[in-house]
Formats: C-alpha cells, structure tokens, sequence
C-alpha cells in the first residue's frame, strides 16, 4: 500500500507542537460527548431509570453492540495513516535543477512530459500540463492533492476533517463512510429509545438529577443525527459515482476534456472499489478498499493508450508490465450499469477488480495481442 511511504517528515519546533496540539482539539470535544453520552444513557437511563428487565437488556445489548463499531470507525479515521506519494515521483535533483532554470513554461512542461512518460498518470492541469507540487517536488499521481494542513500531497484526498485532524483520502475513506453510518445509527438508536422518556420528563413523571442528563441527551442526539443524515447522504452519493468531494466541486481533468464522470465504473463497482469485493467485510472498519491509491480505472476515452496494428490498448507503467484497463462499452452498456469489459493482453475473461492489486499488474509477455472489437 502507498501509505507506507518514503515522505520525509518536517522538524517541528516548539510551536509546530503547539498548533499540533490545538488540532486535536475538535477531536476531544467530540470524545467528551461520547463519553457523556455513555454515562447518561448507561447508568441514568438503563441503570437508574429503566425499570422493566428485558427492556433493559435490550437497551444495552443494542446500545453497545452500535457504540463498539461506532468507535472502532471512529478509531480507523484518526489513526490510519494518510497515503503518501512514492519516491518514483519524485524529480531527481538534476531534473529539478533543470526545471527551476527553464526559460518558459513550455520548457518546464517538456521536462515534465519527459520525466512523467512512464509513470501511470492520466490527470492534468488546466492547461493540459503534467500536475506538479512545486512544495513537495514530485509529480502529483491521480486523484491526489497537496494538503496545506498536512503539508504534503495525499493519494485520492477528499478533504482534510479537522473532527477527526486527519485527511479523509484512500487509506481511510472506507472508515470516514462508516463512521458516518454508524454515528447516524447510534444517534438514532438514542433517540428513539430516549423518546418514551423525554415525554415522560415533560410530562412530569420522571424525578430526579437525572431526568436532565436524559433531555440532554436527547436534545443532542437529534442534533447530531440531523447534522449527520446530510453529510452520509452526500458521501454515499460521491461513493456510488466514484468522486471525491474536490472532484465534485472541480471535476478531474484528462488529456482532452474536463469529467466528473472519468473514474465512474457503474455504481456497483463503485462501491466496490472503496468497500472491496468480500462482502463479508463490506461494514467492518477494515481495510478492503481496492487498488493502491496510485492507479485507478478510468472510462476508455480517458486512458492512455498506445494503439497496435491489431487495435488493442495497452498502457505501459515503465517496467515492461502492461497494465490491464477496464474499458467500459458504451454501445451496450450505460455508464451506471453492471456489464464491464476488459482489454487485457492474454486475457479478456479477468474479473472486473481482484482482491490482490498485485494481480491487476500481472501480464503475459510473448502472447498475441487480441483485438477489443471481437469481444
């Protein structure tokens, strides 16, 4: 995986340690209610309030059973380290002494044309130029963007989350999605199973200090679930058309046109390519995600493609290994629907993702290639 990577760390100072520490607080007013809301709905309300054994039970039972996965999501969000740019991009300290002493901007983008030929690139600037981080002096893979706040470029960055201080990007986009689901779920959960309760307080039934730590908590799990709902919503919409959430405001652009639509595969499989393809583990807070965040799967016109004499695409990543794209036809399939092709060298019956990305950079040298229009 990518985020294992060679990044180098910045020295931090004093006050580097100060504004590190700040950042988290969001993340510990965010706990703090968790934990409140632990104490008010376990002890007040299951423990001290809740008088018939079974519903008690239940309570609990369900009650711990959402908190769990809630917070192990939670946990994924924060913790899981940001995917890095590998090495590869890079430029060599000649090539970049080369490209700070270019005359003009057509100089630079020849540099960049050159070093950039053999790496797995599709993206482009505005211009049409290879995507350069003058900060990070590398070239920027696809989908990935510099981070001001982490201060360096992130695989497939969504956007930075200061309640988790962490960017939401491919290493732990699938955890963000479920921390949303099961936030709602759990916020919801104490609504409703709160509700009987609060009308009880309103009623005048309830007595006690803990009457108010239910209203409460109440009051802030519908808050919370309203605030929620949205957000999941819309990052469920982003998942089924395969964007990020700077893709949705800026589309992606490729070598001849700006698309929001270049990386959508179908919604199925675009599910798949942030859930993975073992169903089993679909709403685990686990790594299933496909792909390594450098290479993704885009629509046929946007690939990069060198064309035979027998009209197969092939797309090279510099080491000999020819890359298998997954093209969709659009004479009998719909940009949304389930029925992919793929062109593959040797094979053209190969499933559509693999749970191995390693399997995906598997080619057969010496084979013939075979032509996509007789699929």
């Amino acid at each position: 995986m990518a985020s294992g990577s060679e990044g180098s760390r910045r020295p931090r100072g004093p006050c580097a340690w100060c504004v590190s520490a700040v950042k988290w607080i969001p993340v510990i007013f965010i706990v703090t209610i968790i934990v409140w809301s632990y104490y008010a709905y376990v002890i007040q309300l299951c423990s001290l309030t809740v008088t018939d054994n079974v519903e008690r039970v239940l309570y609990l039972i369900g009650y711990h059973i959402l908190f769990a996965v809630f917070m192990w999501a939670y946990w994924q969000t924060i913790f899981t380290e940001i995917g890095r740019v590998p090495s590869k991009f890079k430029m060599p300290r000649a090539e970049l002494e080369r490209l700070e002493q270019a005359e003009s901007e057509e100089a630079q983008r020849q540099i960049l044309e050159r070093f950039a030929q053999d790496l797995p690139i599709t993206n482009r600037t505005v211009t049409g130029a290879i995507r350069y981080c003058e900060k990070c002096q590398h070239v920027k893979p696809d989908r990935a963007h510099h981070c001001s706040v982490c201060g360096e470029c992130v695989l497939k960055m969504d956007h930075h989350c200061p309640w988790v201080n962490n960017c939401v990007a491919f290493t732990n986009y699938k955890f963000f999605i479920l921390f949303l689901g099961y936030a709602l779920l759990y916020c919801l959960f104490i609504a409703f199973t709160t509700l009987s309760y609060f009308i009880s307080f309103w009623k005048g039934d309830l007595q006690g200090i803990g009457r108010f730590h239910i209203l409460f908590l109440f009051f802030i799990a519908v808050m919370f679930a309203v605030s929620l709902v949205s957000l999941f919503c819309y990052h469920c919409y982003l998942v089924l058309r395969n964007r990020s959430t700077l893709e949705a405001f800026r589309a992606p652009i490729f070598r001849t046109v700006a698309d929001k639509d270049g990386f959508s595969l179908g919604k199925y499989n675009n599910f798949q390519e942030v859930f993975g393809d073992n169903k089993k583990t679909w709403f685990l807070p686990i790594f299933t995600s496909l792909g390594d965040g450098l290479v993704f799967p885009v629509r046929a016109q946007h690939q990069p493609s060198s064309y035979n004499s027998m009209g197969s695409t092939q797309t090279s990543l510099g080491d000999g290994v020819t890359f298998p794209q997954r093209c969709v036809d659009e004479d009998t399939d719909t940009l949304l629907g389930t029925r992919q092709r793929w062109v593959e060298e040797a094979e053209l019956d190969s499933p559509p993702f693999s749970s191995h990305h390693s399997a995906l950079l598997t080619a057969s040298h010496g084979t013939r290639a075979q032509d996509p229009a007789s699929v």
